[in-house]
């Protein structure tokens, strides 16, 4: 199953692929919205039975938005393929580098990457998400599995020298339109466990910048959820944004900074593409 969220007139949406379109309701209408869904398997096929009676949506008509809109947590991994390590300078990790990104960061499929003021060094960085159903704490890793929902992409474009102005990176990750998320989310039965086996690719402007195999995550899904519950209670709709590969723009040579202009896709095997243009930061009047 295919899911989407979105927006019509004042209303936000829930919509589900159904052949090539969407059918969909208001989460008014519905009773809860796509985080809530997500607790159960029992609870997604509820809402794949309510939104298959919904009327086809006119996606032209609509503003679509995150998959999960206003995430509890999203928790970011940094360092997480063996060659993106290296090419930072870094040892490989023995635990995952962890921090934290914010809802007001997020942006859709379609919208526009926000180059702030502030900076001229803002870089790509296509990912993997695993978003959370049913919650828990202590979860083993052979059980991990069952407590992801599903999986969408990510493109966690980071602003680097605030990135770098202190010892965490939060600071460069958390700028405003900077964390581009869907555009739909895949239910877990759809894919492979834990995404194994797929391909992410990132392209800018039609080039290819990154490439790798999700199998060459140094922690994957069930490690990353395991180890994450060992620290916090995951509940529904928690988003984790697994890590970027190798290619970034920050480490080539010379640097390759995102500009206005610009058109960024990350794609992932069975999960589909994430595309975005980039903007100039415009200040409130």
């Amino acid at each position: 199953m295919r899911f989407i969220t979105y927006r019509a007139g004042n209303e936000e949406c829930v919509g589900i692929r159904t052949g090539d379109f969407y059918q969909g309701r208001s989460v008014a209408e519905l009773g809860y919205d796509l985080k809530t869904g997500l607790r159960s398997s029992e609870t997604i096929s509820a809402m794949a039975r309510d939104l298959s009676m919904a009327p086809k949506v006119a996606l032209k008509t609509v503003d679509l938005l995150p998959p999960i809109p206003t995430p509890d947590k999203i928790i970011c991994i940094g360092l997480n393929y063996r060659e993106h390590s290296e090419e930072s300078g870094f040892e490989v990790p023995t635990y995952p580098a962890v921090f934290a990104r914010f809802a007001s960061s997020l942006v859709a499929d379609g919208d526009a990457l926000i180059r702030p003021n502030a900076s001229d060094l803002l870089d790509y960085e296509g990912e993997l998400v695993a978003v959370i159903g049913k919650g828990g704490r202590h979860i083993s890793k052979e059980d991990a599995l069952d407590h992801v929902a599903g999986y969408s992409i990510f493109n966690e474009s980071s602003v680097r020298d605030y990135q770098i102005k202190t010892q965490q990176w939060t600071i460069g990750k958390a700028f405003d339109g900077t964390g581009a998320f869907g555009p739909e989310l895949v239910t877990s039965d759809e894919l492979p466990p834990g995404c194994k086996g797929l391909s992410l690719t990132t392209r800018l402007n039609d080039e290819v910048v990154q490439k790798a195999s999700i199998d060459d995550l140094i922690f994957d899904v069930a490690e990353l959820v395991s180890i994450l519950s060992e620290v916090m209670t995951l509940a529904p709709g928690d988003v984790i944004v697994t890590g970027t590969p190798s290619g970034v723009g920050a480490l080539r040579k010379p640097p390759l900074w995102l500009k206005p202009g610009d058109v960024c896709t990350v794609e992932i095997d069975s999960i589909g593409k994430l595309t975005n243009s980039v903007q100039q930061e415009v200040k409130d009047s």
